[in-house]
């Protein structure tokens, strides 16, 4: 059967051009009552600075039913870090995020870059799965099991969900099990903001229109709405049977 996995990066407003916070007081809440109403659960990737900051709104994510996964402490680059700074960022992150729900075995980086020469740190925080992988980019990864850690990329850029729905759901339709990624900052109007046009084009109402829109042509599907913890699970599950 079908499968889809519907993340979100819990992070800043577009950082680094801007360090607003917008999307967590007006994008999240609305993310929060659209996966309500339509009864799925989906992933959340939260920075641990975001998580400090917004302990009620957090506190919702595990509440609802949702899987809280790790996007580091700050919005920094791990790519840019040395092997210790990596340590202290992704033991940092996990212990304020591990208040929230002790269940925390999902990761993706900022930017979508982790050196796989830091997955060992992964691993030695807990952690099992990682998404920090893009598929729509070279070297268009796969998902591979790397020693202990499920390496699950994701499939198209966030952005190419403001794209009107007849570019991207014929596309999604093909695809056996897509990962999407989106930010809470996009369900608000970035539109007259000095911000690349990636960043603020069709972003607020028309944005969470499109997500609905995404979700109701998967259900059409039969899709199966997984986290990305569940699909990870099924990936490495696929691998050792192989």
């Amino acid at each position: 059967m079908k499968n889809i996995t519907i993340t979100i990066d819990v992070e800043e407003d577009c950082p680094p051009m801007l360090t607003s916070t917008r999307g967590m007081e007006e994008g999240l809440p609305k993310l929060l009552d659209l996966f309500k109403k339509e009864e799925i659960k989906a992933t959340f990737f939260v920075t641990g600075i975001m998580a400090e900051q917004y302990q009620n709104l957090i506190d919702k994510i595990p509440e609802e039913g949702h899987e809280l996964g790790c996007h580091g402490y700050t919005h920094a680059r791990f790519d840019r870090m040395e092997t210790e700074e990596v340590r202290i960022a992704l033991r940092q992150a996990g212990k304020v995020l591990r208040k929230f729900s002790k269940r925390l075995v999902s990761f993706r980086a900022p930017n979508l870059r982790f050196p796989a020469k830091y997955l060992k740190l992964l691993e030695d925080e807990g952690f099992l799965y990682d998404s920090s992988l893009a598929a729509y980019k070279p070297p268009f990864s796969q998902s591979i099991v790397k020693d202990k850690i499920v390496r699950i990329p994701a499939t198209v850029t966030s952005s190419f969900l403001r794209l009107p729905p007849g570019l991207f759901v014929p596309l999604l339709k093909h695809l056996k099990a897509p990962v999407i990624f989106v930010h809470p900052w996009e369900f608000v109007d970035m539109s007259a903001l000095p911000i690349r046009l990636d960043c603020k084009f069709n972003t607020g109402e028309k944005a969470l229109q499109n997500l609905k829109i995404l979700i109701r042509a998967s259900k059409t599907e039969n899709c199966l709405f997984l986290t990305l913890e569940e699909r990870a699970s099924l990936e490495k599950t696929e691998f050792l049977a192989r």
